[in-house]
């Protein structure tokens, strides 16, 4: 190649040194807009390393789980398959319930187990009964008394006692024939395994004190057609209970079966709230929040619980009210606008519901002690006991939270006023893409009403919560938009 005479020496040099000065800036402005790129992508991907972590573990939490026990669940199991036939519309009479056998002597029963725990806790729970006389109906042929049994552990702080979280399961049970008020029913599994799930949530969270209120619950009429639950529900509402979240356990043995993974339980969730009206369906369907109801909420903060404490057990969201075309208590909690979950095992054996106890063509029918995992079902209980304590040691979520929308604009700005009940030290935004099943991305906001994330409100789905000083977490709340 020819060389440039033009270039040569110390002119050579000098080009050399400003080659290398304008190289130096183009590599210098390569850098800085690497840096400015990763700095000012959307906060979606700064929070990556952010993303919501398990929450805060609690030590006197963990050290109530670890009370729960397989083998007092198991204990309780069997005394109830032991009355015989706890069908709604079996007898309920001094004499059948001196035998010990019927729906009447069960519930004796789980009102004497509640009574046991408070004395052991100094009367730290008062013990009720929801009493009424179902008329006749589809699956109650004549005028039947149904009877709620449930333990009230009442808040310590007076301004969050009001609160109120709930966990629930039904004792009535049921064989091949709904009418039959009669025949062997166990229901060990179906629901003896929910209500177990109570009475050891009862006995072990009794132990301890917190701000909000929580109700253990028992509920009959469920196979008839969830007489019991919505009557209760229907209490609720009549009587302004502030209820922030109910768990219903129904099904939740862990059927020894081939196919059970038992080291999920499936937590159902409705979409669009059974008490929405049209004008709020409208509104839902506008701004794209099928999926955001108060008892999705909760189905997500189990799931944040599930990582948080060591249960055995994975929560797997199911994004639809029940079972396929089956429905259960938590249901009559939603009609009445109040956010509700059930947790059921991952896989059914229809063998062993609703079935007369028989053996046919070499296969065992009936809902029976010996099909039960009573180590899945400690597992379940221990995540139902972990998301009560969470929620009853935590501030209240704050209320009126909105998304500024007057000005078009990326930037997102949130406001809600504080966390009632003066719990909250600060408070957290989360948000997820419209995709997501789960909340991706949280960010710390301080202890103020008001903030603004680098965020596109078009892009994703926003929720406020409250924090105390010892992290304990609200419910989210979804903003709605403010003009």
């Amino acid at each position: 190649m020819m060389r440039d005479p033009m270039i040569d020496g110390p002119l050579r040099l000098e080009f050399h040194l400003v080659c290398s000065k304008s190289m130096l800036n183009v590599l210098k402005s390569i850098f800085l807009f690497a840096v400015f790129s990763f700095l000012a992508r959307p906060v979606l991907g700064l929070q990556a390393a952010n993303a919501p972590a398990a929450q805060a573990t609690d030590p006197q939490i963990e050290a109530a789980l670890r009370q729960i026990s397989a083998q007092t669940i198991r204990a309780n199991i069997e005394k109830l398959v032991s009355f015989g036939t706890r069908s709604t519309l079996s007898a309920q009479d001094d004499a059948s319930m001196a035998k010990g056998r019927g729906i009447g002597a069960a519930r004796e029963w789980i009102k004497s187990e509640f009574e046991r725990y408070s004395k052991d806790c100094n009367g730290c729970l008062e013990v009720k009964t929801d009493s009424f006389i179902e008329q006749p109906a589809d699956r109650i042929p004549t005028p039947t008394r149904i009877t709620n049994v449930y333990a009230v552990l009442k808040g310590t702080n007076p301004a969050n006692t009001n609160r109120i979280v709930l966990v629930s399961g039904h004792y009535d049970s049921r064989d091949s024939d709904t009418f039959d008020a009669n025949g062997d029913a166990p229901g060990a599994n179906d629901d003896g395994s929910g209500t177990a799930v109570s009475l050891e949530c009862a006995r072990v969270l009794s132990k301890m004190k917190f701000p909000a209120t929580v109700i253990f619950l028992t509920v009959a009429g469920e196979e008839q057609g969830l007489n019991g639950s919505r009557h209760f529900a229907q209490m609720a509402k009549d009587q302004n209970w502030d209820i922030e979240a109910v768990l219903n356990n129904d099904i939740v043995g862990g059927d020894k079966n081939p196919g059970q993974d038992a080291s999920v339980v499936r937590v159902f969730s409705e979409g669009i709230p059974a008490a929405a009206d049209e004008r709020e369906i409208r509104r839902i369907r506008m701004l794209g929040g099928e999926s955001d109801s108060g008892s999705r909420e909760l189905a997500r903060y189990i799931a944040d619980v599930g990582r948080s404490y060591e249960n055995g057990v994975k929560p797997m969201l199911v994004f639809r009210l029940d079972r396929y075309l089956r429905g259960g208590d938590h249901y009559s909690f939603n009609q009445q606008g109040f956010p509700a979950v059930r947790f059921t095992e991952y896989r059914e054996d229809f063998h062993h519901q609703h079935q007369n106890p028989r053996v046919e063509n070499g296969i065992e029918y009936g809902d029976l002690p010996k099909f039960v995992d009573y180590d899945y079902v400690a597992r379940v209980a221990r995540l139902n006991a972990a998301t009560l304590a969470s929620l009853a040691a935590a501030p209240a979520p704050p209320a009126n939270v909105h998304l500024l929308t007057k000005d078009l604009e990326n930037d997102s700005t949130l406001t809600w006023d504080a966390s009632p009940g003066g719990l909250a030290a600060g408070y957290e935004i989360v948000w997820r893409t419209t995709t997501s099943p789960e909340w991706d991305h949280v960010q710390s906001v301080g202890n103020v009403t008001q903030a603004t994330l680098p965020i596109s409100k078009d892009q994703v789905i926003f929720g406020v919560r409250a924090v105390d000083a010892a992290g304990h977490r609200s419910l989210p709340v979804i903003p709605f938009p403010q003009h």
